[in-house]
């Protein structure tokens, strides 16, 4: 199902539900029928409030549960920070989670690696920093061939319920990484297990892929007016 479909689908339901929140302000605000006692009224609203509980209940109960593939492209901030938060919120009901990260360097502490330590959470740094500063590419597409066959055994292990691929769009866009080897690898994930990807330039099979796409697009950056980066902000 595309995801323009579920869209579509989601504000159908809001839609209906709300009108039949409107249905029943309308007859409570109408009060009793000529002839009809105030508890007959009552009766009458509240089996018009169960019989719209009984229906959600009922329609929430052919939903299915999915693992989904998540992505955060485009050239706004916030990819990465969307997905440590989605960790914390994770972590907060008991999930087992993992995050490995493509680019940050292997000797980065970052706020969240710091952040991990104290919570005892699993962010995993397997790069060697910005790679146009790098002097050695092959050294960098060595590491980040290292940490995708780290991230496979996560993946496949059956130990996580989600495993976040933090700046895994780079890699693929250098050329370092097979998007097909990638997706192939996510398709015999564990029954339930959700992928988060971030980074920008997501390759068109990833876009198609993912159940779930966000881009962030740039309106404004401190950045451009002088402004540097700043802890607990970007790092």
């Amino acid at each position: 199902m595309s995801q323009e479909t579920d869209q579509d689908e989601s504000i159908d339901e809001e839609a209906e539900e709300a009108e039949e929140i409107a249905e029943l302000e309308r007859v409570e605000t109408e009060g009793p029928l000529p002839g009809e006692s105030r508890n007959d009224f009552a009766a009458r609203l509240h089996a018009a409030q169960v019989a719209r509980h009984l229906k959600r209940k009922e329609e929430r109960s052919k939903r299915i549960n999915k693992g989904l593939v998540i992505l955060n492209t485009g050239n706004g901030k916030g990819k990465t920070t969307a997905a440590l938060g989605l960790l914390l919120r994770a972590w907060g009901r008991g999930m087992r989670i993992c995050m490995l990260q493509f680019i940050k360097s292997k000797t980065g502490n970052w706020g969240e690696n710091r952040a991990s330590k104290i919570l005892n959470l699993e962010i995993i740094p397997m790069g060697d920093g910005f790679t146009w500063t790098s002097e050695d590419l092959e050294k960098d597409k060595a590491m980040a061939q290292e940490c995708w066959k780290l991230c496979q055994a996560k993946i496949l292990s059956h130990d996580y319920d989600i495993v976040i691929l933090d700046e895994i769009t780079y890699v693929i866009s250098y050329g370092w990484l097979s998007v097909e080897e990638i997706i192939e690898t996510l398709q015999q994930r564990p029954t339930g297990m959700h992928i988060i990807l971030t980074g920008r330039n997501a390759v068109p099979e990833l876009v198609e892929y993912a159940d779930l796409v966000t881009e962030m697009r740039e309106i404004k950056h401190p950045y451009k007016e002088g402004i540097r980066a700043q802890q607990g902000i970007e790092f």
